[in-house]
């Protein structure tokens, strides 16, 4: 009986196929007779005129010279050493560097500087930064640096920064 009822569906739908196709066709033919197309011819193309190109004896717009400013001659006679050894903390930047806390033993004070998950102790003639910076002074709430910087005009001119005492927050528990 299974069988029965695929063999009624498969006739029925063969029949229902088979009677739109000849009205479908007819529409289309009265469709076709009745549509003409409009399209417009091409607007005429214009000829550019012709400019000689007049760069050959004026300045190389690409020359490397003319994207970097003037150099004037340097009268600064500040110039870091770049002869000597290298502080590790000078491998950093000095926006990473932070001042955690103050040892003070007599006269001598050293300021514990972290970077790194990585404790250092610093005093004043050490080097910090990638800017040549040089500690010039430590107080209980930050370290003062001198650093060198090269200005536009490839002259170096001093900055002083700070680094600033970074205060553990307490949590309340």
């Amino acid at each position: 009986m299974n069988k029965g009822v695929w063999l009624v569906a498969c006739v029925l739908l063969a029949g229902c196929a088979g009677g739109n196709e000849d009205n479908l066709q007819v529409w289309m033919d009265e469709q076709g007779r009745t549509m003409r197309g409009a399209v417009r011819p091409l607007p005429e193309l214009l000829p550019f005129p012709v400019v000689n190109y007049a760069g050959v004896q004026g300045d190389d717009p690409f020359r490397s010279a003319r994207m970097e400013p003037e150099r004037r001659a340097s009268g600064s006679a500040l110039r870091p050493d770049l002869d000597r050894r290298r502080e590790p903390l000078e491998a950093y930047p000095l926006e990473s560097l932070q001042m955690v806390g103050v040892l003070m033993q007599g006269k001598s004070t050293h300021a514990l500087v972290r970077v790194s998950n990585n404790l250092y102790q610093v005093k004043v003639g050490n080097y910090m930064g990638q800017d040549f910076g040089v500690v010039t002074a430590i107080t209980e709430s930050e370290v003062t640096l001198r650093e060198l910087v090269e200005d536009v005009y490839g002259d170096w001119v001093e900055r002083t920064s700070k680094l600033i005492l970074q205060e553990r927050q307490e949590t309340g528990r």
